[in-house]
C-alpha cells in the first residue's frame, strides 16, 4: 500500500482493493499508514458507504456483497472450493443425529459429503439437496414444504416455517450470503433470513461454511449474530491474521483440507 495517497479519489479506490482483498479495512491503520487524519478517511468510508461500494461499521468498514446468482447458476461454481467445506463440514456431525440443511450451493456440497453409515436424518427446504439426499442410501430425509423461490432454491413462507417448528435438530447448517464479526450473519432476502434465524432457534448447534469472499462481509437482512455460531468453516487458503480475530470470539473454527 503507498505510504502517502493524498487526493480522495485514489485513497478511495485503494480502499476498495482492500475491501477485496481482505473484506474489512480500519479507519485508524489508514490513517497512519497515509499519514492522513482519521477524519479524512472516515469521510472517504461515508462516500464510498453512500455509493453503496461497503458498509460502515465502528472503526472502519466491511466489504458489502452483491446478490448472489440464482441457484442453478452457483451450483456450478467454485466446485472444488466447496467440496473441500463440505467435507470439513461433514466431519461435524455425529452418529444418530438430526440435521438441518437450508438452500445453497455449499450446503449442497455438505449434504453430498455426509457419512452414510451414521444412521442420520436430514430435514430441509431445499428441493434440489433432498433429491441429492434421496440418491444417497442410509440417510433419512425430511422435506420442509412452502412456495418454492426459484432464485434461491428454497422452499419459505408460512408453510414453510410451520413445518420447522416441529424440528428439534442437533446440528443445523446455516447456508450464509455474509459473515462478519461486527454484524454476524447476513443475507440478501428478508423472508430467507426470516427462516434461516428460525432455522438456528430449533437447533441446539449451528455451524456456518463459508467462502473466502462470503467471510468479513455484509448482505442487506440480519440472520443472527455471531454469538450463536457455535462451528465456523473455512477455506485453506484463509491466513492466520484474517481467521484469528474469529478464534477470540470463542467459535470452533475448521479449515477445509488444501489440494495436493
Amino acid at each position: 500500500m503507498n505510504a502517502a495517497i493524498h487526493l480522495p479519489e485514489e485513497r478511495q479506490a485503494a480502499i476498495l482493493a482492500l475491501l477485496r482483498e481482505r473484506g474489512r479495512v480500519l479507519s485508524a491503520e489508514l490513517a497512519e499508514t497515509w499519514g492522513i487524519s482519521e477524519d479524512s478517511v472516515r469521510r472517504d468510508l461515508r462516500e464510498l458507504a453512500r455509493q453503496g461500494l461497503c458498509r460502515r461499521v465502528y472503526g472502519g468498514a466491511l466489504s458489502l456483497l452483491t446478490p448472489p446468482e440464482a441457484l442453478p447458476t452457483r451450483i456450478g461454481q467454485d466446485e472444488a472450493a466447496k467440496q473441500a467445506l463440505g467435507q470439513a463440514a461433514a466431519a461435524l456431525v455425529q452418529r444418530g443425529q438430526l440435521l438441518l440443511l437450508d438452500a445453497g450451493s455449499t450446503n449442497l456440497a455438505i449434504a453430498q459429503a455426509l457419512p452414510l453409515d451414521h444412521d442420520l436424518t436430514v430435514a430441509t427446504n431445499a428441493p434440489v439437496i433432498a433429491a441429492a439426499l434421496l440418491q444417497r442410501q442410509g440417510i433419512r430425509v425430511l422435506m420442509i414444504g412452502g412456495l418454492a423461490a426459484p432464485e434461491s432454491g428454497a422452499c419459505l413462507g408460512a408453510r414453510a416455517l410451520r413445518d420447522l417448528r416441529a424440528i428439534r435438530a442437533d446440528l443445523a447448517f446455516l447456508g450464509t450470503c455474509a459473515l462478519a464479526l461486527e454484524t454476524g450473519v447476513t443475507g440478501f432476502d428478508l423472508e430467507e433470513a426470516e427462516f434461516k434465524a428460525a432455522v438456528a432457534e430449533q437447533s441446539t448447534r449451528v455451524a456456518v461454511a463459508v467462502t473466502a469472499e462470503k467471510l468479513d462481509s455484509v448482505a442487506f437482512y440480519h440472520v443472527l449474530d455471531l454469538d450463536r455460531v457455535n462451528h465456523l468453516v473455512v477455506e485453506a487458503e484463509l491466513s492466520e491474521e484474517r481467521l484469528q480475530p474469529y478464534r477470540d470470539t470463542g467459535l470452533h473454527l475448521h479449515q477445509a483440507k488444501r489440494d495436493r
